[in-house]
């Protein structure tokens, strides 16, 4: 896919699952890679990874919730190489409980990943992108977003549902019309990943509803947002 060579794609949440998936299949498409996610030594070893496989990727420990270091994510790529053409807004948690279970510390917890981390990431992007006229923002959302599953009631949902609809399009469906930039929404199904991604309260509850681990989904997926970040249409 030639027209993905020497991009630089920075990604959240890159240090598994699938940003860490997205981010190896795109640095060997020829992209520049900056991966960001809390734990540096994964980032590390995935930025090992992919160096020793002819790859370019930098790493950074960023934790979304963190304007700062979001900030620092994206002037780190802009230092390293120059631009950001793409940015993927893939950190996300899950934890599920039922509402009267009244566990609002994840609840704040949600909104400071999944919308505040998000907009944080635009925040710190967007002007780069303006300046030089091009840019891709994709941001990752849960399929709960458009499909809701609530046994006994559950804020998980409600707070999904308005995460995946942060979109900078106008009415009439163009983003940014000033620039040639875009902005895109994805929808992802359940997958395991290392830390939070499902939250530690009622994982036996979710775990027979639906999940998608099974192998090769990560790179299904990372099909599709390669396809995404070099400009090609997918499904939305």
């Amino acid at each position: 896919m030639s027209n993905i060579i020497d991009k630089v794609v920075v990604i959240t949440g890159a240090s598994s699952g699938i940003g860490e998936s997205t981010a190896k299949l795109l640095a060997e498409q020829g992209a520049k890679v900056v991966l960001g996610a809390r734990r540096s030594n994964r980032i590390d070893a995935v930025v090992q990874q992919i160096s020793t496989t002819g790859g370019k990727a930098i790493g950074f420990a960023t934790d979304v919730t963190k304007r700062v270091e979001v900030e620092a994510l994206i002037q780190g790529a802009v230092d390293s190489f120059g631009r950001v053409d793409v940015l993927l807004n893939n950190a996300g948690i899950m934890p599920i409980a039922p509402i009267e279970a009244l566990k609002v510390d994840e609840w704040d917890r949600q909104i400071d990943v999944n919308i505040k981390g998000l907009l944080y990431g635009v925040a710190a992007a967007l002007p780069h992108m303006q300046k030089q006229k091009s840019g891709h923002i994709i941001n990752i959302a849960s399929v709960f977003g458009i499909k809701m599953f609530a046994p006994g009631g559950d804020c998980l949902l409600r707070h999904q549902g308005g995460c995946a609809r942060v979109d900078g399009r106008t009415a009439d469906g163009t983003a940014l019309p000033k620039y040639p930039l875009h902005d895109d929404l994805t929808w992802r199904g359940c997958h395991r990943t290392a830390g939070e991604q499902f939250g530690r309260s009622d994982q036996e509850e979710f775990a027979g509803v639906h999940e998608n681990g099974h192998p090769g989904q990560h790179y299904r997926e990372s099909d599709r947002l390669r396809n995404r970040a070099a400009g090609r249409s997918g499904s939305r």
